[in-house]
């Protein structure tokens, strides 16, 4: 199995479990990004419309900290910690799968239930989807979600950081510290509004088709 892989800069900076912080702030950023754009996708070819996704920007924040999260308990699928030393690629890959499915389902329970308890919202309703567990849940879905985890781990996570890694240091920094204050303001933000009102934030909707 090959060794953990690691963040390279230029320069070392501010550091979190061994890894450089503001890498950790742009990879957060492009994935929460990546997560609002795959959403309203999502949205516009079953539903025929776009949203801003109760955000002001186009940042959903907890798909950036998803992917870290899967990160730093597991590493990627070729150098999982928690898989036996000599352990196949097939093995490796369908027990972070199934690791990402449980985490999914999880987050997406608890994400789900704190929402409608403090805002008084369903933020969203999988009842009618086969094999749900509770509303908030289902197998399908926590798969599907599982399946781009995994394949984006397993693929596109080293060059990724690569890419970033190449970058001026001061302008990676910068960029970095901007894009988690913006990220991180609008959270707040957005959900004090739903919080207060009990309601989506609806700040703008675009129609596709109807």
């Amino acid at each position: 199995m090959k060794k953990r892989f690691r963040f390279v800069t230029d320069k070392k900076g501010l550091q979190i479990g061994g890894q450089d912080i503001y890498v950790l702030g742009m990879v957060a950023a492009l994935i929460s990004f990546l997560g609002f754009v795959v959403e309203n996708l999502w949205l516009a070819v079953t539903k025929g419309y776009m949203n801003n996704r109760n955000m002001h920007a186009p940042f959903l924040l907890g798909y950036g900290f998803l992917v870290l999260a899967m990160y730093f308990l597991l590493g990627t699928p070729d150098d999982m910690r928690r898989v036996r030393e000599g352990s196949s690629r097939r093995r490796r890959y369908l027990v972070y799968f199934l690791s990402a499915m449980l985490f999914v389902c999880v987050g997406e329970i608890l994400l789900g239930a704190l929402v409608e308890h403090f805002c008084g919202i369903e933020y969203w309703n999988y009842s009618a989807i086969p094999f749900h567990i509770t509303k908030y849940t289902s197998l399908p879905t926590s798969a599907a979600f599982a399946s781009m985890i995994t394949l984006f781990m397993g693929n596109c996570f080293e060059p990724l950081i690569r890419l970033i890694s190449r970058m001026d240091y001061r302008v990676l920094k910068v960029l970095s510290v901007i894009l988690m204050t913006v990220m991180l303001w609008d959270y707040i933000a957005s959900f004090s509004i739903m919080l207060r009102k009990k309601d989506f934030y609806r700040r703008w909707k675009l129609i596709i088709w109807k």
